[in-house]
């Protein structure tokens, strides 16, 4: 697949071409104006947790150089949302992976992770984490496949559970994290 980046001189941000099986998608930061989009997004994403609209707004707007957009033409087709969490400045935290269901098959998820992980706000990254409850296949996969590529090792333990964490009303999340292999962390930090 043949991937092309670029600044947008008119609006400042950075982002990147991709060719998939269905046509070109572009992946970018996201700006203010995103944030009922993403919103959106996320409502058809399934079983993806619903946040406010606010959060959604506060995510394109507070974390952009750590959130990426997908958009095929007008359309929004996949969001991830992340963070570096304050003092950890190794660790890049995935909240969310949101690929509607127009785009899956396209490897949305994994372009969008990569996109990301080249990020100057990840230059120092030398781990991912992200919690995903034992039946999300979907997330399971997309993270089990970049461990793989990047010959990363991952190890996962329940994190947030349903009893102690969410009074029984959500099933327990499990901290999954990649550790990157020495040359992989190298190549980030370059």
């Amino acid at each position: 697949m043949a991937e092309q980046g670029m600044t947008d001189r008119m609006t400042t941000r950075t982002w990147k071409l991709i060719e998939t099986p269905k046509g070109t998608v572009r992946l970018r930061r996201p700006v203010k104006t995103d944030g009922t989009d993403v919103h959106a997004l996320i409502a058809r994403c399934a079983p993806l947790d619903r946040n406010s609209l606010y959060m959604n707004l506060i995510q394109c707007d507070h974390f952009a150089d750590t959130c990426v957009i997908a958009e095929q033409g007008d359309r929004l087709m996949g969001w991830v949302s992340a963070h570096v969490p304050p003092g950890r400045g190794d660790t890049i935290f995935v909240w969310q992976v949101a690929v509607d269901a127009r785009a899956r098959g396209m490897g949305l998820g994994r372009h969008m992770l990569q996109a990301l992980l080249e990020r100057p706000a990840c230059n120092d990254v030398t781990r991912l984490e992200t919690t995903i409850t034992e039946d999300n296949d979907g997330s399971w996969a997309l993270f089990r496949g970049l461990a793989r590529r990047i010959d990363g090792a991952l190890a996962h333990k329940p994190h947030y559970v349903s009893d102690r964490h969410f009074d029984g009303a959500h099933d327990t999340e499990h901290l999954v994290s990649i550790d990157f292999p020495a040359e992989e962390a190298q190549r980030s930090a370059a």
